[in-house]
Order: C-alpha cells, then structure tokens, then sequence
C-alpha cells in the first residue's frame, strides 16, 4: 500500500467496512489481500481493484505524462478496522 485515499467517495465506504488506498500497479489481488491481513491484523472478504490512467503534464513545448496508478477497494469483516484509517470515520 502506497497510501489511503481521501475522496468524498472513500469516505462514504468507510461507512460501509471498506477501505481505499493506492497501491504499486504491479502487485496483484493475492499479495495485496496477504499483506493487509498480515500487517494490520484484519480478515478481508473481498477485494475491488482498478487501474486509473495518467494523467498529461507539459514541460513548455514537450508534452510529457504521469504514470498510471492501482487503486484497491479492500471490504473487511464485520468487527475489523484499520485503525490507521478509521479516523475518517467521524
């Protein structure tokens, strides 16, 4: 996990048990699910990822561009938190 995610959409989801956070774009569902689970302690019953594009950036006449991104919407178990991100919740 790179970082979690504070939208207007993400907040909303913590309502729900879910949790939003980017990723690095070559790890896969399997490795994220471990991960989580191990570090933090929390048992999750499913996982929702998608890849977001780049975006363009212009350096004066060269037009250059953001590399893309993996985002990971991570639904715990009823009675688990991330207690690093539960603070969004109030």
């Amino acid at each position: 996990m790179k970082y979690a995610v504070v939208t207007d959409k993400s907040i909303r989801l913590l309502l729900k048990n879910q949790y939003t956070s980017n990723v690095e774009s070559g790890s896969t569902r399997t490795e994220i699910k471990h991960w989580v689970e191990l570090f933090f302690g929390v048992k999750v019953i499913a996982m929702n990822s998608h890849r977001l594009p780049g975006k363009g950036r212009r350096m004066r006449p060269i037009m250059g561009h953001t590399m893309h991104y993996k985002r990971m919407i991570i639904t715990l178990q009823p009675g688990y938190s991330i207690p690093l991100l539960d603070r969004e919740k109030n």
